[in-house]
């Protein structure tokens, strides 16, 4: 059983997850408009993959018979400079996000809930991943100064990304 505060801390995570994907889903939009459909559809992927954290939330809740409360999602911007412009707030998101996770990591070990504690060690992972992407990305942008030729060739590239549900078994 979840003390009311993990309870608390973990409905506002489902939320914060959500918001990750709504956002990510806006940078498609706007990737999409400036035709950049490489960097669009890598968006639209990390916007699914947020939407399924918040469902490992979820199930994770429901499975311990927690009170689960949705709120409303903030409206996430939807207009940036430039693709650097939308890599770096993505960065800044994930690092964000990594604090949430660590936070939750926090209470989980305060509380003494090591089976929080457990479930949220998948997510201290994917935040070191998520983080590693972003970066990479932010990196190639400035090495390419953000347009022309190599602006092409990594919109090329990041169209191959597939989605992995993260609750498939053996993902």
């Amino acid at each position: 059983m979840l003390s009311k505060k993990m309870e608390d801390a973990l409905n506002t995570q489902i939320n914060a997850e959500f918001y990750s994907s709504y956002l990510y889903l806006s940078m498609a939009a706007y990737l999409n408009e400036a035709n950049l459909v490489g960097f669009a559809h890598w968006m639209e992927i990390q916007a699914q993959e947020e939407a399924a954290h918040a469902m490992m939330f979820y199930i994770y809740m429901k499975d311990r018979g927690a009170k689960i409360t949705l709120g409303a999602i903030d409206k996430p911007d939807s207009s940036w400079k430039s693709p650097l412009d939308v890599m770096a707030a993505v960065l800044k998101h994930e690092l964000k996000v990594t604090g949430l996770i660590n936070n939750l990591v926090d209470l989980a070990l305060k509380e003494r809930d090591h089976a929080t504690n457990n479930h949220l060690q998948w997510f201290v992972k994917e935040q070191v991943e998520e983080e590693a992407n972003a970066t990479a990305i932010l990196q190639q942008l400035k090495l390419i100064g953000g347009k022309g030729e190599g602006l092409l060739m990594l919109d090329r590239e990041l169209k191959a990304r597939v989605f992995v549900n993260p609750m498939t078994p053996g993902a």
